[in-house]
């Protein structure tokens, strides 16, 4: 870029004519360049647009945190010397891999959406994410439809005779997401990498499914019916109420948040405890313990919205190394520093990536579908 053309992009930032992608452009700039040695702060020309960019840079500070609600779209640093001006994009991409382009990144690793697969008593396997709205299939006296709003919703008819029950599995994929309505009218949302096993039909004592990842369960009131939800090494017990279950294999914990009402977890070696609105069991190895939570930040994935608070940055980048199905290396050096803040979960990956590392000052690089996160 030369020193006309970018004196040019910050005169249309200045009077308001920038393009989303040049207004990312020049804020990471003025984010990145804020962070430099004093000497370099000293120069005219940093002072000159400093001034300016300052006024329209939107930064917000919440709880002790800097939230920065940029739409930061590459890394960028200019070094303002001899009225020279420079891009730098060493942190982000291996510049033998081939993908020194932004638009290979932003076209190829995309945010996660409505996807899934649902498999059904026979063993046929549908794509939900291709199927057409309507009926998707019909197993005895339970009609399974999928919505216009992207839901699978099962139905049993009044007359209903079936004694045995037909298990059925939904699936997410990494970078999936899907919300179901089961035969009881519980409702269910699913993350990403995500599998749910239930029968088309709740018969006997019991409401019994099986979760391998993260689901949010609104439960239908049954009280002559407990609703029960396995997971790892964990039973959920409810009659009917809200509650988040994260269940995911390569977490160290099963975390379990309680929006409404009043569950039971109990461990796989028996221990357990009734927890209230509030509070997360989180078991791990067999022992229980009880943290006090905001849930509207546990929940926040079903509003599509990334939310941590003081969260470990090598737990994060599991999270979004399943949302937009990438493979995430985090250095141990870096994997349990805390991180707190809030974005878009439709935000693009190199978004996500620099709002965070300008707040944690971590570099990384992207070779491919793969990301090294590093000091």
């Amino acid at each position: 870029m030369t020193e006309q053309e970018a004196k040019g992009l910050l005169k249309k930032y200045e009077n308001g004519l920038s393009s989303p992608e040049e207004k990312a452009f020049i804020e990471s700039w003025y984010l990145d360049l804020s962070r430099q040695a004093e000497d370099v702060k000293t120069e005219p020309d940093y002072t000159f647009w400093n001034q300016r960019i300052k006024r329209n840079l939107p930064v917000q500070e919440h709880n002790g945190t800097w939230k920065l609600w940029t739409s930061i779209a590459a890394a960028v640093v200019f070094i303002v010397a001899g009225a020279s001006l420079f891009l730098y994009t060493t942190d982000y991409f291996n510049t033998n891999s081939g993908q020194s382009d932004l638009n290979y990144v932003e076209h190829k690793i995309k945010p996660g959406g409505n996807r899934a697969y649902l498999t059904l008593a026979n063993g046929k396997k549908l794509s939900l994410t291709d199927a057409e709205n309507g009926e998707l299939a019909k197993e005895a006296d339970v009609e399974i439809t999928k919505t216009s709003d992207g839901r699978v919703v099962y139905t049993v008819s009044g007359n209903s005779k079936q004694e045995r029950p037909l298990i059925n599995t939904i699936e997410t994929p990494k970078g999936g997401q899907y919300q179901i309505y089961l035969p009881d009218g519980t409702k269910v949302w699913l993350n990403s990498a995500t599998k749910l096993s239930y029968p088309t039909k709740f018969t006997g004592a019991e409401r019994k499914v099986e979760l391998k990842g993260e689901g949010y369960f609104e439960v239908a009131h049954d009280q002559s019916k407990p609703f029960r939800v396995v997971s790892n090494d964990q039973t959920v017990e409810v009659l009917g109420t809200h509650f988040n279950v994260n269940s995911y294999s390569d977490e160290e914990s099963i975390k379990t948040t309680l929006v409404e009402g009043r569950v039971k977890v109990k461990a796989g070696n028996g221990n357990s405890v009734v927890i209230l609105p509030g509070d997360q069991a989180v078991v791990e190895k067999g022992e229980i313990k009880v943290l006090k939570v905001n849930t509207d930040d546990v929940i926040a994935w079903i509003n599509n919205t990334f939310v941590f608070n003081h969260e470990e940055l090598g737990s994060i980048m599991k999270e979004i190394s399943r949302w937009y199905d990438i493979e995430v290396i985090c250095s141990p050096e870096i994997s349990k520093r805390p991180f707190s803040g809030t974005i878009s979960r439709q935000k693009g990956i190199l978004e996500v990536l620099e709002v965070m590392s300008l707040t944690q000052s971590f570099h990384y690089k992207i070779e491919g579908r793969r990301i090294s996160v590093m000091p």
